[in-house]
């Protein structure tokens, strides 16, 4: 797809907020937005989808509506009045619709954008050329309160640029959180139907970054921290059943990393290499050699998966040291977990990432 842009007229940011019982946190939300280096040159609108919210949130958002007017900053908001909630994949393809901005810059409600947050990103889009129809740009964050999700943090914050297109399988979901999306429209456009729309506990930030990611959609992200990440018991994010997602995640290994390998190891012979092995369509079953550990008790012995629906056990796989073991490995080890033994180990076998493994816990 071809992308113009036009110089002469200002670019137009559209900011991309669902809402559902907000009240607790929209003037803390709004004031950052106020606060962004780069309102007062450049056009920003906000487009709000409020998702049949039982609180205060629409006599708030009116009143911000009056605010936002003072300041020739657009308000824009879609409101489903059918009293039932329809999820924030629904939300957020209703406050798109209604945006008008060549940008769109993704917002939740409980998280607060730092003052440079939308400059930052703007001037990243304007010098990659392919950000124009192909970059989701995200940023690094701090969480609230601070030492909540540390490994998380660490872990998002710290991968190089490489790693924002490979480590795309692990359960901490997308390399760049989604509160830090910035893109395009046209990245949103080249997605048909948006954010999955399939409501509570669905991932639909994910699914939305899997299916960019199969229209050979790249990622970035800026090295500055650009937003206060809140954790709390009521996010979203809570609502989502893990089994949902670790399916999703082995879907995508198998559809763009398994299908190349004639044959494979698992890292892993516990509970999550053994979750992982059951979790496989039997084609990819049927290419794993080995699976490797260091766990004195298991090398030497063999893992006999069973087979259910036949009532019958499968053929023995072996279970062997790491260092004997043969690449390429899917990694069902949880990083950052035992005080770096695992990664001087998988160090120590000086392989390439994405080549000879893949990280996936």
């Amino acid at each position: 797809m071809s992308c113009r842009t036009n110089d002469v007229i200002k670019p137009l940011i559209s900011i991309i907020i669902p809402i559902h019982n907000g009240e607790e946190w929209i003037d803390t939300c709004f004031e950052s937005i106020l606060r962004q280096t780069i309102i007062s040159v450049i056009h920003v609108e906000i487009a709000i989808c409020d998702d049949a919210s039982t609180d205060k949130t629409l006599e708030i958002l009116d009143k911000w509506k009056d605010i936002f007017n003072k300041m020739s900053i657009s308000l824009h908001i879609f409101k489903n009045e059918t009293g039932l909630p329809k999820g924030v994949g629904y939300a957020k393809n209703r406050a798109v619709e209604i945006s008008s901005g060549d940008y769109l810059c993704f917002q939740d409600i409980d998280d607060i954008m730092l003052p440079k947050r939308i400059e930052t990103q703007y001037k990243l889009a304007k010098t990659n050329q392919s950000a124009f129809c192909d970059q989701i740009i995200g940023g690094r964050f701090k969480r609230k309160p601070e030492n909540s999700t540390e490994r998380f943090v660490r872990w998002a914050n710290n991968l190089i640029h490489e790693q924002l297109q490979i480590q795309i399988y692990t359960s901490y979901g997308p390399t760049v959180i989604m509160p830090t999306w910035f893109c395009h429209r046209n990245v949103f456009n080249n997605v048909p139907g948006g954010f999955s729309e399939k409501g509570y506990g669905t991932p639909e930030d994910l699914i939305f970054f899997y299916a960019h990611i199969e229209n050979n959609g790249s990622v970035l992200r800026t090295d500055e921290v650009i937003l206060e990440y809140l954790f709390h018991p009521g996010a979203t994010t809570l609502s989502i059943k893990q089994e949902t997602i670790f399916e999703l995640r082995v879907q995508q290994v198998e559809k763009r990393v398994l299908f190349k390998w004639p044959s494979f190891t698992i890292w892993n012979a516990g509970k999550e290499g053994r979750k992982f092995f059951r979790t496989l369509r039997e084609k990819f079953q049927k290419r794993v050699i080995a699976f490797c550990d260091v766990d004195k008790k298991k090398i030497g012995k063999k893992y006999t998966p069973y087979d259910h629906s036949i009532r019958r056990s499968k053929v023995p796989i072996p279970i062997e040291h790491y260092s004997i073991a043969k690449p390429p490995f899917i990694i069902c080890v949880k990083l950052d977990m035992t005080n770096g033994i695992f990664e001087k180990n998988l160090n120590s076998l000086n392989l390439k990432e994405d080549k000879d493994y893949i990280l996936f816990n």
